[in-house]
């Protein structure tokens, strides 16, 4: 008797996260992967949304509160807003056009297929995140990589500009304005204020706005489950 909690453990605790969810998303991911890369090119996983793909693979194998908090927290609004415009769109109507690149012909229609991962991650980041637990820290985990991303889109990412009719695909689809550093049209960049004032403002705005409220939100919603 006095031998079984020592037993107890050196067992491995037993796994939180069925096989199968994280085989099939795996799968998912080696197919998306390969495509992205030949259809839009290496900077756009720069994007939050497709950072947090990684993040949630991550997640799943590690089964980690932090790997699953850190994109829930910084995706969920964005992607809730991309939900409703993608709606808005496909009823024939027009809220922000974020979702507008969905229906562009020229981008090949199994690559948009793919992207209805917009749709599911952030339930299933939720999902993981209540079999898991909500991590706090992630705010500050998330902050600091959106900070990163936002640089490094800023200052070696191209702006926004108007597609080229003449130019292939290739390079017709390369992504611009990457996490919306120089505004959120597609063709021009912002012309509110001086340029590198408003991307301070973005770089202010997105914690205090999005990422703050999310946080609040979600530790809240799990405060049975959060872990300091």
């Amino acid at each position: 008797m006095g031998r079984q909690p020592l037993l107890d453990w050196m067992q491995p605790p037993a796994p939180r996260l069925p096989l199968w969810l994280k085989l099939l998303y795996s799968g998912f991911l080696a197919v998306l992967l390969p495509i992205y890369w030949r259809d839009y090119g290496p900077s756009n996983f720069l994007y939050f949304c497709d950072v947090a793909l990684f993040f949630t693979l991550g997640a799943l194998w590690c089964e980690s509160p932090l790997l699953a908090s850190a994109p829930l927290l910084g995706i969920f609004l964005p992607q809730m807003l991309w939900v409703l415009d993608f709606l808005f769109e496909l009823a024939g109507l027009h809220l922000t056009g974020l979702t507008g690149y969905m229906f562009e012909e020229r981008r090949p229609l199994f690559t948009r297929l793919l992207s209805l991962f917009h749709f599911w991650l952030p339930f299933l980041c939720l999902g993981l995140v209540w079999r898991l637990g909500y991590d706090r820290r992630a705010l500050v985990l998330w902050t600091l990589l959106a900070w990163t991303l936002m640089g490094v889109c800023y200052v070696a990412m191209p702006p926004p500009a108007p597609v080229d009719p003449a130019a292939p695909p290739a390079l017709a689809n390369r992504p611009a304005n990457i996490n919306y550093v120089f505004g959120f049209g597609s063709e021009h960049p912002q012309q509110m204020m001086e340029q590198d004032w408003y991307f301070a403002a973005y770089m202010a705005a997105m914690p205090l706005l999005v990422f703050l409220p999310s946080h609040w939100m979600f530790a809240w919603l799990f405060a049975r489950r959060a872990t300091p």
